[in-house]
């Protein structure tokens, strides 16, 4: 599989903060990625190195082939890493045009674009009568014109309404399904979970994982409980071989797997020991957990 971007031991500092610390991580084609992280993890630093838009302090990085120049590269790289900026009483259709004249490229992908982010039957509305999810959507619209091989996109939902982040999600979905390689960056467990394929996870510049969502931590979920008698149910999951660990909300007891089990036959198994069960559910632990779990592992460390 071609790589799009390859970084490696990247740092930035600023004074005695270090923003990256020795990140290194690559970009497949065709993959959606998402670099996961809270704010000041050092997402936002990352991609404005790879963009030529900050200065890196150690460390390299290199874009398709490595043989081609930045500049050349970025011809081939579509990006919105600020909120989005055009002239507010020019119609979509106009700002767009004045991005090709800019870019020097053809506006024959114009109403291509708009009809792709679901602006087509606006383009003749002025830019200020646009709601935040529309300015961002012209905004992907823009990014899109030249065709790129990647399309970047910093916080691409934040501020919109839960309408607005739909229909953002739903566009990058489709982008991706004709080809282009994504990467995003965000701080919303529940948009990288929904969205990517691949996420790098930062931490205060650190790299805690990277690789595949659903690979993000091996688990085998866990057991929702209760019972009314919850002594002897937890006396019994405490020396379970099945069971990693246990913990207890109120009268919810949550016990993690380490094994593939199945509710019907761990029921079963509990019945058998004089235990009834009022509530049993099997969940896979959430990327937020599995995230926790990686933040946890970090602190430790330290």
């Amino acid at each position: 599989m071609d790589t799009i971007l390859n970084i490696s031991n990247l740092t930035k500092q600023y004074g005695n903060l270090t923003a990256v610390n020795n990140l290194s991580f690559t970009i497949k084609k065709g993959n959606v990625y998402g670099i996961l992280g809270p704010n000041g993890s050092g997402k936002s630093t990352t991609l404005g190195i790879t963009l030529n838009v900050v200065n890196k302090t150690s460390g390299d990085f290199s874009w398709f082939d490595g043989q081609t120049s930045t500049h050349d590269a970025l011809k081939k790289v579509g990006a919105i890493i600020e909120r989005p900026n055009f002239y507010p009483y020019m119609s979509a259709y106009k700002n767009l045009k004045l991005v090709c004249k800019i870019k020097g490229i053809t506006e024959e992908k114009i109403d291509e674009k708009l009809e792709l982010v679901g602006l087509l039957d606006r383009k003749d509305s002025k830019f200020k009568t646009f709601s935040l999810g529309m300015k961002q959507r012209l905004a992907i619209a823009s990014a899109l014109l030249n065709d790129p091989e990647i399309l970047i996109l910093d916080e691409p939902t934040n501020g919109l309404d839960p309408q607005g982040i739909h229909q953002i999600r739903a566009i990058i979905k489709d982008i991706a399904s004709q080809g282009t390689t994504i990467l995003l960056a965000s701080h919303l467990l529940d948009e990288v979970e929904k969205v990517c394929s691949h996420v790098v996870v930062l931490r205060k510049g650190n790299k805690l994982y990277e690789g595949p969502v659903d690979q993000m931590i091996s688990s085998d979920g866990f057991f929702e409980l209760k019972c009314d008698n919850n002594t002897a149910l937890l006396d019994y999951l405490n020396t379970h071989p099945n069971i990693k660990n246990t913990k207890v909300t109120e009268d919810l007891i949550t016990a993690f797997l380490n094994a593939p089990t199945s509710a019907a036959s761990f029921n079963k198994e509990l019945l058998d020991k004089g235990i009834a069960l009022s509530h049993l559910v099997l969940r896979k632990e959430s990327l937020e957990e599995q995230f926790l779990q990686l933040t946890d592992n970090l602190e430790d460390k330290n």
